[in-house]
């Protein structure tokens, strides 16, 4: 076995990140990623217990890394609301196995109490731009506040599609987040 330096649980994510972003979730296999990492599968068995705990813990990192994102959006100007949606997307097209993993409750378990904390993170950061855009204080949560669930639906579907390759990246030439935002002023002006 190989002796990981430093932190054995973040190696262990990145392996998982990187297996997830190469064959997709479906085919994460615990074995194979102890073996990626020269470790014995009871070592991931140890800081995860099960299949569904590495994906919860992988979740939850990307819950937190993807609010750390959208809160170090610029959001003093008038375009706040929408590069909070434009991180949003870079986000996810840098980190595309947290992505898949992240709104997938069927692989996680929702009763995590990291993975609650880091969610309701999430929900906050995507909040505070409904808040600028709207100019009132932000009510309710992205699921229940009809702007937030509009733009968080527009959003993770750009996101979703740009993922897929069903995007024509390159062919407008515009970049996605380019085109990104040109569809995310669909919503944030008034017509």
């Amino acid at each position: 076995m190989h002796y990981h330096h430093g932190d054995l649980r973040r190696a262990m994510l990145e392996a998982a990140a990187t297996a997830i972003a190469a064959d997709g979730v479906d085919r994460l296999s615990i074995r194979g990623l102890a073996r990626a990492t020269e470790v014995s599968h009871t070592a991931f068995r140890h800081h995860f217990g099960d299949r569904r705990g590495l994906l919860t813990a992988l979740a939850a990192q990307g819950y937190a890394g993807m609010t750390q994102a959208l809160r170090a959006v610029d959001r003093t100007g008038p375009e706040g609301f929408l590069e909070t949606g434009v991180a949003y997307i870079e986000w996810a097209l840098a980190h595309p196995a947290h992505f898949q993993v992240m709104f997938r409750p069927d692989l996680v378990d929702e009763a995590d109490p990291a993975l609650q904390t880091a969610l309701g993170e999430l929900a906050g950061a995507l909040m505070l731009g409904v808040a600028d855009f709207s100019g009132r204080p932000s009510e309710g949560a992205p699921r229940t506040n009809p702007l937030a669930l509009a733009a968080w639906s527009l959003t993770h579907g750009f996101a979703t599609l740009a993922l897929a390759g069903n995007l024509p990246s390159g062919e407008t030439g515009q970049s996605l987040p380019d085109l990104a935002r040109a569809v995310l002023r669909n919503l944030a002006q008034p017509h």
